[in-house]
């Protein structure tokens, strides 16, 4: 069994060194553990500092590319690696690296494929009550669009066994945590949580300008992805709200009219309708998205099979530099990663 921790990072150079002295070597229930930093396009020494702090992978982006593309990126090159369980944390040390070994227990016990660390939000000191109070109302949003029982959402120190991070594919460009969970709920990755804790902050989030900036964001990324995987209850409901407000100005028009003074209101008759003819384009839209949602779920399937195809080839990770080897972990290549079956399937094809 091995186990690969990924980092992304960006501009890290300060951090890393502190991030990485608190990860682990050894954990239980795994024969290996390695660690990998995806760096996102960083114009410091974070690729230099990683390799002289012992990390093993390497994944290079050209440019900066943004923390959900970091993380799809560091998946993919963990799954060519050959990892069995794949744990994701942040740079900047935000969380207690000694909660990993309790972060992959349900993995490894075979009770959850996916597994989110919760960092019991109303404890953390540095956060405001306005951000607690925040990040408590999105983790509901999150939970009643996914079907999940996860408390913190947008918790980055998260396990993912090799099931489940086949199958995940991050489209969003602001942050894979949201998206994810809601994935899961609507594919076959049975979740859970466990409560961690954080450490002390080293420095501010470069995720976003401000709080609201954070909620308008966060906001728009769940409309976005519950909408991809269920449109025809979003649109619907929209278009249900409005038709049954053109009904309420109709019947105030009919009211007037009865009176004897519909003259007097046919801008309520003229309203009503053009709120009818928006509940009825909202609807067509609700049609049309569940038609496109159900090509979404079979391309995802075909990206799920490629996926697959890809490992028992042995293809290499895409952006892949070795890192600093350090003695007894030495770098997985992804032919080793592929093993004697994709070595197998390989031949098959060829003579295919």
């Amino acid at each position: 069994m091995k186990l690969i921790i990924q980092i992304p990072c960006f501009n890290e150079e300060t951090t890393l060194p502190v991030t990485l002295a608190d990860l682990p070597r050894e954990v239980a229930g795994f024969d290996t553990v390695e660690w990998l930093v995806i760096d996102d396009g960083s114009v410091d020494r974070t690729v230099e500092v990683a390799r002289a702090n012992g990390v093993d992978h390497i994944v290079r982006l050209t440019n900066n590319k943004g923390l959900a593309a970091g993380f799809q990126a560091g998946l993919d090159a963990c799954l060519k690696l050959g990892a069995d369980v794949i744990v994701n944390t942040d740079a900047d040390n935000q969380y207690d690296a000694s909660y990993i070994p309790a972060l992959v227990q349900p993995i490894v016990d075979g009770n959850a494929d996916m597994v989110v660390g919760d960092r019991q939000i109303m404890e953390i000191e540095h956060f405001s009550p306005l951000k607690k109070m925040l990040q408590r109302l999105g983790s509901w949003v999150v939970r009643q669009a996914s079907n999940t029982e996860v408390p913190d959402t947008t918790s980055g120190f998260r396990a993912y066994n090799r099931e489940a991070a086949i199958q995940m594919a991050v489209v969003s460009k602001f942050t894979y945590t949201l998206e994810t969970i809601i994935q899961a709920g609507k594919l076959l990755v049975a979740t859970d949580h466990v409560p961690v804790r954080t450490n002390d902050k080293l420095r501010e989030s470069r995720l976003f300008p401000s709080m609201w900036a954070y909620v308008r964001r966060n906001s728009v990324s769940i409309f976005r992805i519950y909408t991809q995987y269920e449109p025809l209850k979003v649109f619907m409901t929209l278009a249900s709200l409005i038709g049954v407000a053109a009904f309420i100005v109709w019947a105030r028009f009919f009211y007037f009219y009865a009176q004897g003074d519909g003259a007097g209101h046919v801008q309520s008759l003229i309203f009503g309708a053009v709120l009818f003819n928006a509940a009825v384009v909202l609807g067509a839209i609700g049609i049309l998205g569940d038609l496109l949602a159900g090509q979404r779920t079979m391309i995802q399937r075909i990206f799920e099979r490629v996926r697959r195809v890809e490992l028992q080839l042995g293809v290499q990770p895409s952006h892949y530099e070795p890192g600093a080897h350090p003695t007894g972990h030495a770098r997985t290549t992804g032919a080793e990663a592929g093993g004697a079956t994709g070595k197998t399937e390989e031949r098959e094809a060829i003579k295919l």
